[in-house]
């Protein structure tokens, strides 16, 4: 197997998996209609995320899908590799499986060392025959970056900025796939645009995974604690599809490959509000 092809720009969306199932199937393909080379969705809280990614896949018929991410906690390599192997060769050329290692606050008294935890899952799902190029790992500090290196297809890091891209990018060489999650608020004005922004970071706060990360990136404790207006703007892209392309551009310059932009909208909106989102997006961008 060969990496699948994500191409330039993809997009993220919960509700996709976890909306109202036939919407979310109207949504998926067009998407693919678009040309959006692929669809992220997540898989961190368990269930049937298998189920899911089968369901999207056949609503679609030439993007890539990609979970971000199969919290690795929540299945067995061999619940994974179990549907993978019965996928059809078409399916399978266009899955991606991110896998990551959640939070410790998250998974309590079963938490263990994220890298040799890491390791030793990735390991067992590729004996079990699920190929190393449709595998990557959610990574953020230099340990798991460098994991994803040597086990998967390469990394795909959660709430980062372009400067995590380019140090990403030194860990990973040349030829690995790095795509970044980058989330993104059509709105102009900053209050609203921040305040959107705002709500969708908070709870990431507490897990240190994240806050170790931004602090990594030489963003300042008090910042997070206050969720000021820099540490917004380094996180997300907000403005017009112009402002949108210019943080894509930059994760583009710093060594990403693909950018998957996660679009933030008010809690509770529907999938309708995103898929013109998406739209406006796709016109500038692809």
């Amino acid at each position: 197997m060969t990496v699948p092809n994500l191409g330039r720009v993809g997009i993220w969306s919960m509700e996709l998996r976890f909306g109202d199932p036939g919407a979310a199937a109207e949504a998926a393909a067009e998407l693919d209609e678009l040309g959006y080379g692929a669809i992220w969705f997540p898989g961190g809280i368990g269930g049937d995320v298998t189920g899911d990614f089968s369901r999207l896949l056949n609503a679609t018929k030439r993007t890539t899908l990609a979970t971000g991410i199969i919290n690795l906690w929540k299945h067995e390599p061999a619940e994974i590799a179990a549907w993978w192997n019965a996928l059809s060769d078409d399916h399978k050329a266009r899955a991606l499986l991110g896998i990551g290692i959640s939070h410790g606050p998250l998974i309590g008294e079963n938490w263990g060392k994220p890298i040799p935890v890491t390791r030793d899952w990735v390991e067992r799902l590729t004996a079990l025959g699920v190929p190393a190029d449709n595998q990557c790992l959610a990574a953020l500090g230099p340990k798991m970056v460098a994991l994803s290196r040597d086990r998967t297809a390469g990394a795909h890091p959660y709430l980062v900025t372009p400067e995590h891209t380019a140090i990403a990018r030194e860990i990973l060489g040349p030829d690995k796939l790095l795509a970044p999650e980058q989330g993104v608020v059509l709105e102009s004005d900053p209050t609203k645009a921040r305040d959107l922004a705002r709500a969708a970071v908070d709870h990431y706060r507490a897990l240190p995974n994240y806050r170790s990360n931004w602090v990594r990136l030489g963003i300042a404790e008090e910042d997070i604690e206050a969720m000021s207006d820099s540490f917004i703007d380094a996180l997300f892209a907000w403005g017009g599809v112009e402002q949108i392309a210019a943080r894509v551009k930059q994760h583009r310059d710093a060594g990403a490959d693909h950018v998957c932009l996660q679009v933030i909208a008010p809690q509770g909106a529907p999938i309708a509000e995103q898929r013109r989102a998406w739209r406006e997006i796709a016109e500038a961008l692809l």
